[in-house]
Formats: structure tokens, sequence, C-alpha cells
């Protein structure tokens, strides 16, 4: 794609990355000998360590490339997510982290189970499996693609190498491994996002000022249209995306749940959570603002930029042609450290919930040790089934990356928030209502998808004006708000029903109001 190559320098750094990543991962390998330190570091990371871990397990290289894409050829609609995020954490951080660490032993859906029974917590697992199993493939195969084109190394090479790399750091040093990676991961990755908007910024005639009027000017930095229309993607869609996709990612989601539980004490867990979160927002902003000076940058010198190039390749394209040697390495480390560090999270986390949620329900007299043994045998199935998701991609091509990891979210995510939402604001709710309310829920996601044009923009089911009408991230929206309100509804036909009040939010206030009587 491009006419020069890196500089061997450049590979040096790219190399020397790889294999510092390869150390962190076989140096904590002594201390798991346990699954509470492989799946829990046996709860003693400082919160300043967690909070880095949750920002690098939600940056992937969809971030590092797809929105700088975003923001080179539209605005900054699809950061209203993030924002959200931000709302809907510090409205509930304060009650779910001490309500995990307190009810659960490493799996998020043992929850559930406590709550709803065990239908819900195999409901929500799956779901969960699913959509990073999904993910996991898009993230891999996006890195392999971009590298490539920096690199000029097969995609498929890449893939496989980087790959068996995140399986053995995954596998030889546990979470606290993977706590420590992505604390160096992450200063790796806002550091290669500043040092390329820096060059980008001092590469543009009139500096951040101009910048800023430029892209003020032809309406970059927005987040139109605030059409109240759900039928195209819009400011409200997002709202609304982003709500629910905050709740379920701080509330459910095994990656960042399981990193409550390795922090020393429950204020120490709260504390990571901010951190993490009221990083990765400036983040997110950082590599959408790269792509807003980049068409800044491009829009003066558009003698730079080839033809017909796309929005996803123009970030690795100024990689490749503006940036000095060495840094060029560094910045494409970051990339690489951006996937790692959401993908070495995904596999301990999917290990975590197949052992807890699975694999001791069959076997109950597993010892713990049988259990390690398993666990660390599930990461290499996950991440081999990855891999070859992503040689799929390769040889079926994709487009739209971001689109699709958005997608598969509104999908997959099958009204888990919902759920959450019910078991802690509701004194009413009980497993016989929630039970009808996921039937109706999975007989309204079968409708909407297959009625909806899939990534290839082909209806699987056309049932012409009776197709579902409104934007495919609606979808996920749609099925949390079905779960809330059936739910809800359904459990008034069984008035006699057991109800788990205890682990209800109001229950948690009560014994925070007498916890904070006794302390006076």
């Amino acid at each position: 794609m491009y006419d020069q190559t890196l500089h061997w320098l450049d590979y040096v750094v790219i190399g020397l990355s790889l294999l510092v990543s390869l150390y962190i991962g076989n140096h904590f390998a002594k201390k798991q000998t346990s699954t509470n330190n492989y799946y829990a570091a046996g709860g003693s990371i400082p919160s300043w360590a967690v909070g880095l871990s949750i920002m690098a397990t939600l940056i992937s290289s969809v971030t590092f490339l797809a929105y700088p894409g975003e923001g080179f050829s539209d605005n900054w609609l699809l950061l209203v997510q993030g924002i959200m995020v931000v709302l809907v954490l510090i409205g509930f951080v304060w009650f779910v982290v001490p309500l995990y660490r307190k009810v659960i032993g490493i799996s998020a859906y043992e929850y559930f189970e406590k709550r709803f029974g065990f239908l819900a917590r195999l409901y929500s697992s799956l779901a969960f499996a699913f959509a990073h199993g999904a993910k996991m493939g898009t993230v891999f195969f996006l890195m392999g693609l971009a590298l490539a084109s920096l690199t000029g190394i097969n995609t498929l090479v890449i893939i496989w190498v980087v790959g068996l790399a995140v399986i053995f750091i995954t596998l030889r040093g546990g979470i606290e491994g993977v706590i420590w990676l992505d604390v160096i991961q992450g200063f790796l990755l806002i550091g290669g996002g500043l040092l390329a908007v820096g060059i980008i910024v001092f590469s543009i005639d009139g500096g951040i000022i101009h910048l800023f009027d430029v892209a003020i000017k032809h309406k970059r930095i927005s987040f139109a249209p605030y059409a109240w229309d759900f039928t195209r993607l819009t400011f409200f869609v997002m709202v609304f995306n982003g709500l629910f996709y905050g709740i379920q990612k701080y509330g459910t989601d095994q990656t960042i749940v399981q990193r409550y539980l390795t922090a020393k004490s429950a204020k120490e867990a709260e504390r990571a959570s901010l951190i993490g979160l009221f990083v990765s927002l400036p983040v997110w902003t950082l590599f959408m603002f790269i792509g807003t000076a980049l068409f800044v940058y491009y829009k003066a010198t558009p003698e730079l930029l080839p033809a017909n190039i796309s929005s996803d390749a123009v970030f690795p394209y100024f990689i490749m042609t503006q940036i000095p040697v060495g840094l060029t390495g560094l910045i494409i480390s970051a990339l690489m450290a951006a996937s790692i560090s959401s993908l070495d999270s995904d596999l301990n986390c999917l290990s975590a919930i197949v052992v807890e949620d699975y694999y001791i329900r069959f076997k109950k007299n597993a010892t713990d040790q049988q259990k390690l043994k398993f666990g660390k045998g599930v990461i290499v199935v996950f991440g081999f089934i990855s891999l070859l998701v992503a040689t799929l991609y390769v040889h079926l091509g994709s487009e739209g990356i971001l689109g699709i990891i958005f997608g598969l979210y509104a999908i997959f995510s099958g009204g888990i928030a919902g759920i959450f939402i019910l078991g802690t604001l509701s004194k009413r709710a009980n497993k016989q209502g929630l039970y009808i309310a996921i039937v109706v829920t999975i007989l309204f996601t079968a409708y909407a998808v297959l009625t909806s044009k899939d990534f290839n923009g082909v209806i699987l089911l056309d049932l012409g004006r009776w197709n579902f009408p409104h934007h495919e991230y609606m979808i996920g929206v749609y099925s949390h708000l079905i779960i809330l309100v059936v739910g809800y509804l359904a459990s008034f036909l069984f008035p006699s029903a057991e109800v788990h009040e205890d682990l209800t939010v109001y229950a948690w206030w009560d014994r925070r109001k007498k916890a904070n009587k006794k302390n006076k």
C-alpha cells in the first residue's frame, strides 16, 4: 500500500515491545498456583493499576484505528457512547462494586443466579461469551490488517504471531500478569496517541487554532444529527445505546467486574473504576481528535493523500509516511499493545466464566488444581477459535469495522443490562417473570436481526414493511427495555414467588445507613 518500508530501527522497537510483553506474562507465572490468584490476583492490586487496566481493556485496536477513521470521515457522534458511560458509572459505582465483592466468587453471573436462578446465569454468561468471542476475532483481524499494511508482513502471519503471544501471556501470567501488562501498554497507547497528535498539529500551518477553525467550519467537532429519528444513526440513538452499554459494561461485563475483585478493598475497587473511566474518555476523545486533525491536515495538503483511500487507512498511512524513524515503530507498538491489552483480558475472563459457571457445576468435587488446569485449557481453546475467526475475516473481507463492533454489541447484548436493572431496582421481580421476559427478548432479537440488513446489506428474512424499521444499534436498547418491562409485569402473575430483596439496591442502602449510624 505504501511506497516505503519500515526502517530496521522501527522493527527493533516493535520486536522489543513484543518481547517485553512476553517477559511480563512469564514473570508472574510462579504466582498462578490457585484459581483465586489466576482470576483475581488474590485481591492484591493497587487501585491505580486496576484503573489503568480497565482503561486498557476498554481500548483496543478498534479505538486506535477506527476512531481516527470516524473522525476523519465524519464528526464525533460515536463518542457520545463514551460520554454516556461516564454519566452512568458516576450514578451507580458506589452500589455495584461493593455488591459484587460481597455476593460473587469470580463470575459476575453468580449474582444473576442468586437473584433469579440458574437460567438467568446461563443466559447472561452465554451472552458475554458470544459477544466477546465475536469481538476477539474482529480485533485480531483489524490489528493484523493494520500492521500488515504498515510493515509489509503477511496479515495472517501477524495475526497468528501476535495471537500466539496473547495466548502465552494470558496462559502464564493470569489476571495479575494481564493487569500489569495493561498498565505498561496503557501508557504506551496514550503516549503513542499524544505523539501522533503533536506531529500532526505541528505539521499544520497555523497550528492548533487553525485546526479548530477548519474543524468547526466543517462541523467536524459535533454530535449531529440531533433529530429524534431511530431509523438512522443520530445523537439520541447513541445516547440510548451508550446508556445501556454503560450499565452492561460496568454492571454485568466479566472483564470489568472481575477487576473489582483484584483490588485490595471495596473502596479501592470503586476508585479504580472511576480512574479507568475518567482516563478512557480522554483517550477515546484523543483518537477521535486524531482523525479530525488528519482531516484538516490533508485538506490543506490533498496531494499527499492517495485517491480512494479508505478512512480507516488514513491514520496508518500518515504513520507510515510522516512519522520519523523510530517513532513509527513506537506508534505501531502502541497499536499492537492496544490489541493485546484487550485480548488477554477477554481470554482470562472467558476462562473464568467457563470454569465458574459450567465446569464446577458438572464436576462439583473438582479440586482447585483441577479447576485451574481446566481454565488454562479453556484459554488455549478460545484463543485458537478467535484466531480462526480472524483468519475467516482475512479470506472473506470486512467493511465498517467500528459498525461491526457496535452492531455485535447490540445484537448479542440480549437484554443483560435490563436483567441487572430489574434485579437491583425491583422488589417485585421474580425469576418466573424474568424467564418469560427472556423468551420474549429472544423472539424479538431473532425477528429484529433477521429482518434487518446484515453487514453485507442483505436482509435474511424480508417481510417488507414489517421489517425491523430502526437502526441496528437500537436492537440492544429494545432488548434491555423488553426484559425490564415484561419481566416486571410478568412477575405479578406469580405473587407468591420468592424474591431476594437482600440483593437489591434498597437493601444495600439500608445496610449503609445502619453502618453510618453505628460509626457516629
